[in-house]
């Protein structure tokens, strides 16, 4: 069974899915991804992470929207993306593009979108706000963990809070909570299989750099 799996095997395969499919996801297991990343750690164990979980459809379509636009705009020439990576060919990038593209065609369609967000004391300031997901981002790995161990897919993407006004319009959030990413999550369209990483020689040194 999914839930069987081992923690290392998640991990090697935890896969970004971007094309789902438009079955609905039972919502014992939407409380249960949310449950595990609140499992993650948090700065002070203060545990800030705040989860909306979008499911009805014009809301999803409004955020659908924003992800579009912005998605434009990341697929245009002069974005600075680089075609070809040294450890991802350009045809890896191309294929990895159709699918940030299709999920944009298709994100109002996937049955749910949870927002990551962060509660803070009062209405954070920018740095307040980049320093605040070293206790979101790792709660938001345990979800896609969780996902993963499930049969579930799901990629985070910023593209959908680009314009940050319009995104907390959207989503109702008050002046001390701060949006970071969009996790569409459904059953995959694919195949999962293993995640492709540099390897550990390329990115550990002992003690220090050089």
């Amino acid at each position: 069974m999914a839930e069987e799996m081992g923690i290392f095997e998640v991990m090697y395969n935890c896969r970004a899915m971007r094309r789902l499919k438009q079955d609905s996801v039972p919502e014992e297991l939407l409380v249960k991804l949310i449950d595990a990343a609140n499992h993650g750690p948090s700065g002070s164990n203060r545990q800030p992470a705040r989860w909306i979980v979008v499911r009805d459809a014009e809301q999803r379509k409004r955020l659908a929207e924003l992800n579009a636009a912005a998605v434009k705009a990341y697929v245009q020439p002069q974005s600075g993306r680089a075609d070809v990576l040294p450890h991802q060919s350009a045809e890896q990038r191309e294929r990895q593009l159709k699918a940030v593209v299709w999920q944009s065609d298709h994100m109002h369609e996937i049955p749910a979108l949870i927002i990551a967000c962060l509660k803070f004391d009062a209405a954070p300031s920018p740095m307040q706000r980049a320093g605040g997901g070293g206790s979101i981002w790792p709660q938001v790995q345990n979800l896609l963990l969780a996902a993963r161990a499930l049969g579930l897919g799901a990629a985070p993407t910023t593209l959908g809070l680009a314009n940050r006004d319009a995104a907390r319009e959207v989503l109702g959030l008050p002046d001390d909570m701060e949006a970071y990413c969009i996790i569409p999550v459904g059953y995959p369209m694919g195949k999962f299989g293993p995640v492709n990483r540099l390897p550990v020689e390329e990115t550990m040194c002992w003690d220090r750099w050089s």
